[in-house]
């Protein structure tokens, strides 16, 4: 692959994309119908598209400063494509798992890289009935993108703790709050990132798995957490797909203030506090059985504290910093994701009561709604 070069940002510029699931308006189950939803879709929509499976539709919005303005362009784009899911009998799913679809009742995106990946990886690939959200920040080198990743890397249980949403697969009760992630971790190349300590080691390691023929293109690092060199961003991607889109854009504010914090950190020389990897792993896992009821690991005292309250700690270092990029108040709603019923625990408070998967798609996806019905 050679030399790979980073694009230059001066602003910590925001972009987020959301992995919604399809599903039949009648049955509730998930339904392959990307196609004929595209088909259906006002053709001056931009930043919809496809995925490995015909059940997934990637909503991205556009390169925002704000995340007014990220709100505004997703709120947008979500009222088209609702639109036209309405043309199609679809409905939205905003969660991680779909309750009780089977994966290998999903077809597979007629594309030469997705085919090429199901060829490739197998089972694995076939099982990625998951939908996620990611969040791009703007940074201003290569070495500083990476040196971010390293630091974010203690953060990323306590941000999958807040979005859990995946607390079913294929029709049971999993006991956890976060299934895909799990699922995730199946892949050669997602889950926690190596530690890298600059933009040439990266480099390195892209091409020796590049060269090895370990993976086919950069593209398949799925990391939770990884620069990105086209776009000159860091890129989180340890979320569950939240609930709906407020507290999507409350989660996307603590990531662009995090990132330009530990920017602003890097900066101005301060020392790096390593945290063992084994703790980051030993956290997410709690985070992904738990969720928001979690007891993390603080990477200082090493002694467990509440979700809520590293959530609390951590609003509270950022807020000078979110009010400096005009999103304080989405961040300050972060606070009450944390003590507020998570999305995994509402899915499971809805089977509880009605004894019935689908009725919890059925609430759950009207409850997400933006368009009047």
């Amino acid at each position: 692959m050679g030399k790979i070069g980073f694009t230059r940002n001066d602003y910590p510029t925001v972009g987020i994309e959301l992995e919604l699931g399809l599903v039949d308006a009648k049955t509730m189950a998930l339904s392959s119908a990307y196609d004929r939803v595209s088909t259906a879709l006002d053709d001056s929509v931009q930043g919809v598209k496809h995925e490995l499976m015909q059940c997934v539709l990637e909503i991205n919005t556009g390169v925002c400063e704000t995340i007014d303005e990220a709100g505004a362009d997703l709120e947008h784009k979500i009222r088209s494509v609702e639109a036209a899911c309405d043309a199609c009998d679809v409905r939205l799913w905003w969660g991680a798992s779909h309750p009780f679809s089977l994966c290998l009742d999903q077809q597979v995106t007629e594309n030469e890289r997705y085919l090429g990946l199901v060829q490739l990886l197998q089972d694995m690939a076939r099982r990625l009935i998951t939908f996620g959200m990611h969040v791009h920040v703007g940074v201003d080198s290569g070495d500083k993108a990476v040196m971010i990743c390293d630091r974010l890397m203690r953060h990323l249980p306590t941000l999958l703790a807040m979005s859990t949403s995946s607390p079913f697969w294929e029709g049971r009760v999993t006991g956890l709050q976060s299934y895909r992630s799990k699922v995730m971790e199946g892949l050669p190349t997602a889950g926690l990132p190596t530690l890298m300590r600059n933009w040439s080691e990266y480099v390195w390691l892209v091409n020796h798995m590049v060269d090895t023929g370990f993976i086919n293109t950069i593209r398949e690092l799925w990391w939770d957490v990884r620069p990105h060199h086209n776009f000159g961003t860091v890129e989180v991607r340890v979320y569950d797909m939240p609930g709906n889109l407020e507290h999507a854009l409350a989660l996307a504010a603590m990531t662009q203030s995090l990132v330009q914090s530990l920017s602003d950190e890097i900066d101005h020389g301060t020392y790096q506090h390593d945290c063992h990897p084994m703790m980051v792993r030993q956290n997410k896992w709690r985070a992904a059985r738990y969720g928001v009821d979690a007891e993390l690991v603080d990477s200082f005292t090493y002694l467990p504290r509440p979700v809520s309250t590293a959530v609390k700690q951590l609003t509270n270092v950022l807020m000078p910093t979110a009010k400096r990029l005009n999103c304080d108040h989405w961040l300050a709603k972060c606070e009450q994701l944390a003590r507020a019923q998570s999305c995994a625990n509402k899915q499971l408070a809805i089977f509880e009561e009605a004894g019935d998967l689908v009725e919890v798609v059925r609430r759950l996806t009207a409850e997400s709604r933006i368009s009047e019905k």
